[in-house]
């Protein structure tokens, strides 16, 4: 029990931690999610706002859960996954968690009409690139060797594949 327990406890604590810090406690901080004024000629943006949260969340949970029942460990870099995560969003973009949390705060933008959270997005995009090329990308590269080098080669750092990668056909 402990050896499928702990990931799922390390991963819910580190969720507390840092999506819910980053896409949660700073845009309450920078908006106290007051409704501003939708931005000019799209009401229509508020939806579009619902919607991105709403498939943030469901994303990041996914990826958590991913994490810790498949990978046997947790998103943080003090407890990483035994084996590299491949499926379920994965197969479409290598790193849906940051793909998830910027949905959440660029919807949150879109829904509150919030400058400073599209700025805010901006600034949180470029902290996770330089996170994933410099620190990540080589990590995974020294873990899981030519595995990683081949989900590298065939699945897109941000933008999603229109069809999911298949490991096993090396497509």
């Amino acid at each position: 029990m402990r050896g499928k327990l702990w990931p799922v406890i390390g991963s819910l604590v580190f969720f507390l931690i840092a999506p819910a810090v980053v896409a949660g406690w700073v845009p309450y901080w920078l908006t106290a999610w007051e409704m501003g004024e939708p931005f000019p000629g799209s009401g229509a943006a508020r939806g579009v706002g619902i919607v991105l949260i709403a498939i943030g969340v469901v994303s990041l949970i996914d990826c958590f859960a991913r994490f810790a029942l498949q990978g046997r460990g947790t998103p943080a870099p003090v407890a990483p996954t035994q084996t590299l995560v491949v499926s379920g969003l994965y197969r479409y973009v290598r790193n849906p968690m940051y793909v998830a949390v910027l949905s959440i705060i660029l919807g949150q933008a879109l829904l509150l009409g919030s400058v400073r959270l599209l700025q805010y997005a901006g600034f949180t995009w470029l902290f996770f690139f330089l996170f994933v090329r410099l620190y990540e990308e080589p990590t995974l590269r020294r873990q899981f060797g030519e595995s990683y080098r081949v989900y590298q080669s065939h699945v897109r750092r941000w933008w999603p594949r229109l069809r999911p990668w298949q490991a096993d056909k090396n497509s």
